[in-house]
């Protein structure tokens, strides 16, 4: 199961009583100052949730599975990368644990 913005936004306003059309009026400012951020290539640190950083991802050479012989050239590109923070990182941890008892 995926959990979508609205989601956040009926749980948030159910939690705080707040008008869901204000939650999702924040939430969405939120998302949209953090995109801006990346895309000033400044990281983005959310303590105790976690870092969301731009890196360089360098060129390289693909292959097509149905064409193993013909190279592709992939070019260098910028993507977005997410380390998570340790409180998250130790939940996460215990789904392990419950997965391989």
């Amino acid at each position: 199961m995926n959990v979508t913005k609205r989601d956040l936004v009926i749980r948030i306003s159910n939690d705080t009583g707040l008008i869901q059309q204000d939650v999702m009026a924040v939430v969405q400012k939120t998302l949209d100052y953090i995109t801006e951020a990346l895309v000033k290539g400044e990281n983005v640190e959310l303590r105790n949730f976690g870092v969301f950083e731009v890196k360089l991802r360098r060129p390289r050479v693909g292959r097509n599975p149905n064409a193993p012989a013909t190279d592709i050239a992939i070019p260098a590109r910028a993507v977005v990368k997410f380390k998570p923070g340790k409180e998250m990182r130790d939940q996460v941890i215990k789904l392990t644990e419950s997965i391989n008892p």
